[in-house]
């Protein structure tokens, strides 16, 4: 081996051996370092018996942001508080008019009374209480019986006789009248005197001049002239 033999030259055959050397050492040196890296692998890989695992490191994003676990969000601002304002009254609303004709009020009528000039004493004349609408519009005006009267008076401005004395009436009568338009309302007379309530005697009023007035709820007519013959 230290020694070749063969028809070359010595020094040739030495450096065949130093380059065939060198290749060797060259694999083998490859090979340690494919060693060492799957050495390396097997160690990081987790489960590996015999080896003990530290502690993780932190992701690099966490470094920069931190953990919404620690960050507090500010709380509102209390909302002060306020008082009361007062409380304003309703506004009053205009009822609605009333559909149709309102009622007739005394300044829209017009009260009077019709009657014969002369009548015979003791008789039983048919006497008028007459209503009449004075007004622009029409309106209704109620005429039940116990709100109209005729009253006979003597020249002294003495009560004879009145219509409602002994026979009250009650009815329930309502009228609408246009502007100008009249209701008429009939009293017969019974030709004899009275008192309110129906006392005392009743006689035949001596021949003479006397007066009718009459009147219709509140409101009252002029007097009218009547002779007893």
């Amino acid at each position: 081996m230290l020694h070749p033999v063969g028809p070359l030259r010595a020094a040739v055959y030495w450096r065949r051996r130093l380059v065939l050397l060198a290749v060797l050492l060259a694999l083998l040196g490859g090979a340690g370092g494919l060693v060492v890296l799957l050495d390396a692998g097997d160690g990081a890989a987790p489960g590996n018996a015999g080896r003990s695992e530290g502690p993780a490191p932190t992701p690099a994003l966490e470094r920069v942001l931190p953990s919404l676990a620690g960050v507090r969000t500010p709380e509102p601002a209390p909302v002060p508080a306020t008082s009361p304002s007062p409380s304003r009254p309703a506004p009053r609303t205009t009822p609605a008019p009333a559909a149709g004709p309102l009622p007739c009020g005394n300044d829209a009528v017009e009260v009077a009374v019709r009657a014969p000039a002369e009548v015979p004493a003791g008789s039983k004349p048919t006497l008028v209480v007459v209503v009449r609408n004075v007004g622009s519009v029409p309106c209704v005006r109620s005429v039940d019986a116990e709100l109209q009267e005729i009253v006979l008076v003597d020249a002294a401005g003495a009560r004879v006789w009145g219509s409602n004395d002994c026979f009250p009436e009650q009815s329930d009568r309502r009228v609408t009248l246009r502007p100008g338009a009249e209701v008429t309302l009939p009293v017969v007379w019974g030709g004899l005197t009275s008192t309110p309530g129906c006392t005392g005697e009743r006689t035949v009023p001596p021949a003479g001049d006397y007066a009718l007035r009459a009147r219709q709820d509140t409101e009252t007519s002029a007097e009218v002239p009547l002779r007893l013959g």
